[in-house]
């Protein structure tokens, strides 16, 4: 009960005794992706600490699973930030106690928004709502500007030992449905494509699914991360997973690369 009850006022009370001209929180990020969106909103100097996953030089908290408390703890932060991949219970014997805040941003485009908005309040970000309904205005806007045409897209990360594929219930999934695709897979978040799953590859899921493209969220070009990228009978494009892969502002250019690679 404590640490819920911590979630829920951490945030309005910071709120509160930061006024917008008020100096930055301390701020410790457990997320690479929490880590993006407050320095879009203007926080990143704020942040003090940041997770092993992150690439900014800053002293480490361990990881999103496993927190370091002792470290967290010797930055004396005023705002600690969770990803929902951290249960916040692990945070009560935090001393100096710090105020918590957990955000998510994964399920959908919406989702990505109340992220932000949480985020930028707990943070003490002046203008926070017209920062935020700038956001929604600006995405909205990307979407519209691809033009899917209702094209059955299979959306797919092929790079990692693990493929899997993209559901409406994912960001992923609902930033190219707003794009106007429909979305072929039937899961509702992701779903592993490998032997000894319901469907065992890519290859398998697109003669299941019959999309009319098949969209390769990676680091580099379409086959360069698996072989059955080249095996399949549709059109593959890739686009940059670090665009997509992380809710939040970074969102926005990768619906900007989708309008390019995908027009008629």
């Amino acid at each position: 009960m404590k640490h819920i009850l911590r979630r829920l006022l951490g945030g309005l009370l910071l709120a509160l005794a930061l006024p917008a001209a008020a100096a930055c929180p301390r701020i410790v990020s457990q997320s690479p992706y929490i880590t993006q969106a407050l320095e879009w909103l203007g926080r990143g100097d704020c942040i003090v600490g940041a997770s092993r996953y992150d690439k900014r030089d800053l002293p480490r908290t361990g990881g999103i699973m496993d927190p370091d408390l002792g470290a967290i703890a010797a930055l004396n932060p005023d705002l600690v930030v969770v990803s929902r991949g951290t249960d916040p219970a692990q945070l009560d014997m935090l001393e100096p106690e710090a105020r918590i805040l957990q955000v998510d941003g994964f399920d959908s485009m919406a989702g990505t928004e109340a992220m932000l908005l949480d985020l930028a309040e707990a943070a003490g970000v002046p203008d926070a709502r017209a920062r935020v309904d700038a956001y929604a205005r600006e995405w909205r806007e990307r979407a519209a500007a691809v033009r899917g045409g209702g094209r059955r897209v299979l959306v797919i990360s092929a790079c990692s030992a693990q493929p899997y594929s993209f559901g409406r219930g994912h960001v992923v999934g609902d930033a190219f449905a707003h794009a106007g695709f429909e979305v072929v897979e039937t899961s509702e978040r992701i779903r592993h494509l490998r032997p000894g799953e319901e469907i065992p590859g890519i290859v398998a899921a697109v003669e299941r699914f019959k999309p009319e493209m098949v969209v390769s969220l990676t680091p580099d070009n379409a086959e360069s991360c698996s072989a059955e990228l080249g095996l399949v009978s549709v059109p593959v494009i890739g686009l940059e997973g670090r665009h997509f892969f992380n809710p939040g502002p970074a969102l926005l250019t990768g619906l900007a690369q989708l309008a390019e690679q995908t027009e008629q």
